[in-house]
């Protein structure tokens, strides 16, 4: 029998690698952006092919063991690439993929891990000015901050026992120097540089149309209405519910994390 080979046209040639199953759990993706009353509470989103969610490590639980990185694969539920790591002990993790981090390279978690690509340590022994993603905000809960494609934060300052990152909004805040955190940058760094060619594209990521408000009846947005090709007719543009588009803070006031930031993002 002869053996067929693909040229890659399309993602599903590009990355034939299947994901472990016992790392993989089945995602309810019913929703489409309504809440538990069937109402809509985020527009635009609905339908998309159906995935399987890795379970990613971030907290790199495996501790002072050395992992060796098997595969390098591609997932539906983020941007990044992730890693599939075999450890001394026998068991099997799925992790971000650093920067330049390559198959056959070893990791290793832990306070006495070298300052290395891909290696996680807590941020009281990781040198100013490292480069590091994946980075946690609460002790022992896992990485929260720099995990999309290419993100990377940078530790400026150590000052008692909190210690100063900027992270990739620009935004500088303080974090507790026991979290923990992974050196070097999050891989997949074009990945904004990508083209989706056609709309079907976008509907097999479960993003529906949008429309402009102008096109609208007036009954249904504030740019609506009016004869032929007639101006918004406000001095600012405003969001379907009336609120200003352009420069209002989202961000909800007094909340618990203002404490930590000193430099608000841009």
């Amino acid at each position: 029998m002869n053996t067929r080979s693909y040229r890659t046209f399309t993602p599903g040639t590009r990355d034939k690698s299947h994901p472990q199953k016992k790392l993989t759990s089945g995602r309810h993706r019913c929703g489409k952006g309504r809440n538990n009353s069937g109402i809509i509470t985020i527009r635009h989103r609905g339908g998309g092919h159906k995935r399987l969610y890795r379970q990613i490590d971030f907290r790199r639980s495996e501790k002072n063991i050395l992992g060796k990185i098997v595969t390098i694969e591609s997932d539906p539920n983020r941007s990044a690439y992730i890693c599939l790591v075999y450890y001394r002990n026998g068991k099997k993790r799925y992790i971000l993929h650093p920067r330049g981090i390559m198959i056959g390279d070893t990791i290793l978690s832990g306070p006495r891990a070298p300052i290395s690509m891909g290696n996680t340590l807590p941020l009281t022994n990781i040198p100013l000015g490292t480069t590091i993603h994946n980075v946690e905000v609460q002790v022992g809960k896992g990485g929260q901050l720099a995990r999309a494609a290419g993100a990377v934060a940078e530790l400026i300052a150590k000052e008692g026992r909190l210690t100063t990152l900027r992270l990739p909004s620009r935004e500088i805040r303080l974090i507790s120097e026991n979290c923990s955190a992974t050196i070097g940058q999050v891989g997949n760094v074009k990945w904004k540089n990508r083209t989706l060619r056609k709309a079907g594209s976008k509907r097999w990521l479960g993003k529906r149309p949008e429309v402009r408000g102008i096109v609208m009846n007036a009954v249904d947005h504030p740019h609506g209405g009016g004869e032929g090709r007639a101006p918004i007719g406000r001095k600012k543009p405003l969001t379907p519910w009336g609120y200003s588009a352009l420069g209002r803070k989202s961000r909800k006031r007094n909340k618990y994390s203002d404490v930590s930031i000193l430099r608000r993002r841009k």
